[in-house]
C-alpha cells in the first residue's frame, strides 16, 4: 500500500488533517470518504448517514462516476449489510461479502463487488454513520492493518463530523439571531410610525367637518408619515438584502447559495447561467428571492433528490427556471398548498418587476417554476 511506515504515517496525517480543516458537514463526509478509499487502496468506498426513516439522509460515495451513480438509482435503504453496520459497534470484513447470509444483492446499475469492509462511525452510545469499502486493488483482499486503520480513521471521523455539525448549527443559530434582531428593529420603527399615522387619520376624519383647515393639516401629516413609513420599510429591506447581490450581481450570488445548499443537502443542487446581461437591480432582486422560495420548496417539502437551477437570457431579458424531481402536486388544486408553498408571493415578485410566473407540476412528476422578466 505504501513505501515504508514513514510514507504511511505521513499518508494518515494527511488524511486526519483534511478531515480536521473542513467546516460543512458534506465536506467533512466527502474527505472521510476520499481518505479511506485512497489509504486503504481500494476500489470503491462511501459513508452513508442514516435518517430516522429506515433510510439515508446523506450516502457520499468515491471510486464511482456520475453516471454510473444515476444509473444504480435512488438512495439505498438500511437493510442487509448496510444495516449491520450501523447496528453494530465492530468492524465486519468478507472476502466475498456476497456470501453472507445477510447480503440482499445490488440494485442493476450498481458494480459488482467482492471483498468488502465496513465500519461504523460511532460518537459515544450515538451511530453517526457507517464506511464501507469495496475490491482492494492489491490480491488478497482488506487485512488486519486494514481494518485498524480504517477504525483509526472512524474515531477520527466521528470528532470532525460532530464539530462540522456543531459549526453549522452554531452558524444557523446567529443568522436567526441576526433575522431577529432585524425584525424585532423594523418591528418597532414601522409599528411606531403607521400608530401615528392612525391617530393622524383619526384626528383628521373628526375635523373634517367641524374645522376642515386643521383637518388638511392633518392630512399633511398624514403623507409625511406615510413616507416616513415607507423610507423605513425600504431600509430594512435594503439591510436584509443579501450583500453579494449588490456587489457580484446576480449569476454570482446565485452560483454561491447554490453550492452552499448542495454541500447542505442530501439533494444534488445545480447551477447554471447562460449568457445572462445585467439586469436592474430590482428585478435581480426579485428573481433572487424566487429561486430562494422556489429552492427552498424543493429541498424541504418536495423530497427531490435533484434541484436544477438555470439562468438564461431571452432577449433584452432573463428567465430563471428551477426544476426539481420531488414529489410534486396538482397546481389546479392548489388554494391551500399555493399559500403554503409561497406560490402567491412568488407571482406577486413577478408581476412588481413586469415579469410572470409559471407552475409545471403534477404528482409524482416534479416541479418547474419559470419566471421571465423583460430586462431594463
Amino acid at each position: 500500500m505504501h513505501n515504508g511506515p514513514r510514507s504511511g504515517l505521513a499518508a494518515v496525517s494527511t488524511a486526519l488533517l483534511a478531515m480536521s480543516r473542513r467546516l460543512e458537514v458534506r465536506d467533512v463526509l466527502r474527505t472521510i470518504v476520499v481518505s479511506a478509499r485512497e489509504l486503504l487502496d481500494a476500489r470503491y468506498a462511501a459513508l452513508g448517514v442514516p435518517d430516522d426513516h429506515g433510510g439515508f439522509a446523506q450516502f457520499v460515495v468515491d471510486g464511482i462516476s456520475e453516471d454510473q451513480w444515476r444509473r444504480i438509482g435512488p438512495l439505498p435503504r438500511q437493510h442487509g449489510i448496510l444495516a449491520a453496520m450501523l447496528h453494530q459497534e465492530e468492524a465486519e470484513r468478507f472476502a466475498d461479502v456476497r456470501k453472507d447470509p445477510r447480503f440482499e444483492g445490488w440494485p442493476a446499475g450498481h458494480p459488482e463487488m467482492s471483498d468488502f469492509l465496513g465500519q461504523p462511525v460511532r460518537d459515544g452510545e450515538e451511530t453517526l454513520g457507517a464506511l464501507f469499502l469495496a475490491d482492494k486493488r492489491v490480491p488478497g483482499g482488506f487485512t488486519d492493518e486494514d481494518e485498524e486503520l480504517l477504525g483509526l480513521l472512524a474515531q477520527h471521523a466521528a470528532i470532525a463530523l460532530t464539530n462540522a455539525r456543531l459549526y453549522e448549527r452554531s452558524r444557523e443559530l446567529t443568522i436567526t439571531e441576526e433575522r431577529s434582531r432585524l425584525a424585532h428593529e423594523l418591528h418597532d420603527a414601522v409599528s411606531q410610525k403607521l400608530f401615528s399615522l392612525r391617530l393622524t387619520a383619526q384626528a383628521a376624519a373628526a375635523l373634517v367637518d367641524r374645522d376642515p383647515a386643521r383637518a388638511k393639516e392633518e392630512l399633511h401629516q398624514v403623507a409625511v408619515l406615510a413616507a416616513e413609513a415607507a423610507d423605513e420599510l425600504r431600509a430594512a429591506v435594503t439591510e436584509l438584502r443579501p450583500a453579494g447581490l449588490d456587489e457580484d450581481g446576480l449569476a454570482a450570488t446565485l452560483r454561491g447559495q447554490v453550492r452552499v445548499l448542495d454541500r447542505a443537502h442530501s439533494a444534488r443542487v445545480t447551477f447554471t447561467c447562460d449568457g445572462v446581461r445585467a439586469l436592474p437591480a430590482a428585478q435581480e432582486e426579485a428573481l433572487l428571492r424566487v429561486a430562494q422560495e422556489a429552492l427552498h420548496n424543493a429541498l424541504r417539502h418536495a423530497d427531490a433528490d435533484r434541484v436544477e437551477v438555470v439562468l438564461a437570457r431571452r432577449g433584452p431579458g432573463a428567465v430563471l427556471t428551477v426544476e426539481d424531481d420531488g414529489r410534486g402536486f396538482d397546481p389546479r388544486a392548489v388554494r391551500a398548498a399555493g399559500r403554503h408553498l409561497g406560490l402567491v408571493s412568488m407571482r406577486d415578485r413577478a408581476g412588481g418587476v413586469g415579469g410572470r410566473l409559471t407552475v409545471h407540476s403534477a404528482p409524482g412528476s416534479g416541479t418547474t417554476i419559470e419566471m421571465e422578466v423583460p430586462g431594463g
